[in-house]
């Protein structure tokens, strides 16, 4: 099992678009093999980041997904309002 956390930037005043992509594309992402569970989070200190928490089975089911058209179109969609690069991590359970 991994968790992925990505890193979201927008442009200010892009938020709304955002949050509508992601109201959604939401459950359509919970919904694809082997992610079991989604979350957006927003900075308390810039309300231009946001975050997204994601936990999927394997490093093969998050590439599957991120080789997918669900993926390529909502990533086309979000990149268009982004103010900064986008970070991502893909991370373990240590202890």
């Amino acid at each position: 099992m991994i968790k992925r956390i990505v890193k979201l930037t927008f442009e200010a005043g892009r938020e709304p678009e955002f949050l509508a992509i992601f109201e959604e594309m939401r459950e359509h992402i919970r919904g694809f093999a082997g992610c079991s569970h989604l979350e957006l989070w927003r900075s308390t200190a810039d309300p231009r980041v946001f975050f997204t928490y994601s936990v999927w089975a394997s490093e093969e089911a998050l590439e599957s997904y991120r080789q997918s058209a669900l993926f390529a179109d909502t990533w086309r969609r979000t990149k268009a309002l982004f103010g900064a690069r986008a970070e991502a991590w893909s991370v373990g359970v240590l202890m």
